[in-house]
């Protein structure tokens, strides 16, 4: 059986939500983490190379970083019908915002949160201004962000928002998103 390692308020409670709305047979064991703050401390029973989560074992897979654990599993559990599957319509634009998120929106809500800007962070992986004006592009034609379908690509980029309210845009677009985000995370 597959483990996920987590530790609740973390990164990880957005996979935690993941593998409930997928019904997925996953064991989740809770492992403690250094936290932002400099509190907690590594667990050596967590095998993540760095002791962070989350991070997915499935046999001899091992597999880090949030959108590659939503990939896989959305992949391993199709009939939940959270990802579109290879050769399914909106495939392409389900991976476009899975990498999205980990090479743009999460790095510059880091360093918002660092206070931390220069010109060659906006010339190489954009601004806030132009990351939210993307994420809110696809919100205007339809209700998530691959149109009339909810995925698993909506519940990982909401989740900065559920987590850090102070970060949540003015934009009522992207408000609205992320409470039907919430709400569709409640129900797994």
């Amino acid at each position: 059986m597959p483990t996920l390692y987590h530790s609740p308020q973390s990164r990880s409670d957005t996979i935690v939500d993941l593998v409930r709305l997928l019904g997925a047979d996953i064991d989740i064991h809770e492992v403690s983490i250094t936290r932002q703050d400099g509190s907690g401390s590594p667990d050596w029973d967590n095998p993540h190379p760095e002791k962070k989560v989350p991070y997915l074992v499935d046999g001899d897979e091992h597999v880090r970083e949030r959108g590659a654990i939503v990939l896989y599993l959305t992949d391993a559990y199709p009939d939940a019908k959270l990802g579109p599957v290879v050769g399914e319509a909106g495939r392409g634009a389900y991976l476009s915002w899975l990498s999205w998120y980990q090479g743009v929106m999460e790095p510059l809500l880091i360093l918002k949160m660092a206070d931390i800007s220069h010109p060659a962070i906006e010339a190489g992986i954009r601004d806030e201004a132009t990351m939210l004006e993307r994420l809110a592009e696809p919100l205007r034609d339809g209700p998530w962000l691959l149109g009339e379908r909810f995925s698993a690509a909506d519940i990982l980029l909401s989740s900065p928002f559920q987590w850090f309210k102070e970060m949540l845009p003015a934009d009522p677009v992207i408000r609205d998103w992320v409470s039907r985000c919430a709400e569709k995370a409640a129900q797994g």
